[in-house]
């Protein structure tokens, strides 16, 4: 283990310590770009100096799990997933009188929203519950306030077309000068709370979990207990929808079987 990665390793015992927050478990690859960037950002000369700020300087401290967090989302991102969802995971959606839909690591919110329009498209929505959660306050108000900038929309609306999208997307957001406001329609049955997917337990037990392009930061340990939390956490029979880049580990394989291989698309077992 060279100096960089010794320091790195203090840096993430010293931020669990102050925060709470735990990335021990995060891809190693994903953390020492991070860390450099934000190194670079405020011209330190080593990480070992980062230490320190985290101790002491709760502002550094804040930035830094910014950074940390995994923020990168958009609309109907890989529009083939919702068309699997509308094609596969919907018929059995239907099948339960009151559906529950948690969105973990749902950044800002686009992918939440992303379901709600597809739910209100296939006539489920009214009896849907949508729930995002991520550990950062500072994502999940944004994901609150439901305000995008304009300059995203035309690739929102080729995604939306793209995963079969039956009306005009502009029927879903008002524009406003430099951003859209997602109508407010969508957000009556969606709830966004703090959770932490590497140190809480079961959130809800819900019918389908969506968490996608996540775990791919995880390493190996941490992958594992978030699968077995997930399965905690659906009913008999409930979906799990990974990113086209995860798969449920080897560990884990008896406890999901798949709906739909490509997209990641799996059912939790009976038993």
């Amino acid at each position: 283990m060279n100096h960089e990665d010794i320091e790195i390793k203090c840096l993430l015992e010293a931020l669990f310590e102050k925060s709470g927050h735990d990335f021990r478990h995060y891809s190693q690859a994903h953390i020492k770009r991070r860390v450099k960037h934000v190194q670079a950002l405020d011209n330190l000369e080593n990480i070992a100096q980062m230490i320190h700020k985290v101790i002491y300087d709760d502002a550094f401290m804040e930035r830094l799990l910014h950074q940390l967090s995994i923020n990168v989302t958009e609309m109907f991102r890989d529009p083939g997933f919702y068309a699997a969802v509308r094609k596969k995971a919907v018929p059995i959606l239907a099948t339960w009188p009151h559906v529950k839909v948690w969105h973990a690591g749902c950044a800002s919110g686009e992918e939440v929203y992303s379901m709600a329009i597809l739910l209100k498209e296939e006539g489920l929505y009214s009896k849907c519950k949508l729930y995002g959660t991520d550990f950062s306050p500072t994502v999940l108000e944004e994901a609150r306030q439901g305000v995008y900038k304009i300059e995203s929309i035309k690739g929102y609306t080729e995604n939306y077309i793209r995963a079969g999208g039956k009306e005009s997307f502009s029927d879903y957001y008002t524009a406003n000068y430099d951003y859209v406001l997602i109508d407010k329609s969508l957000k009556s049955n969606i709830m966004f709370a703090e959770h932490n997917l590497t140190l809480d337990s079961v959130f809800s037990e819900v019918n389908m979990v969506v968490c996608r392009n996540v775990m791919i930061y995880f390493d190996r340990t941490l992958q594992n207990r978030v699968l077995k939390l997930f399965w905690e956490s659906l009913c008999p029979g409930g979906l799990l929808c990974l990113g086209n880049k995860e798969a449920i580990t080897p560990e884990c394989k008896d406890l999901f079987e798949p709906i739909d291989e490509k997209e990641r698309i799996f059912r939790r077992k009976y038993g």
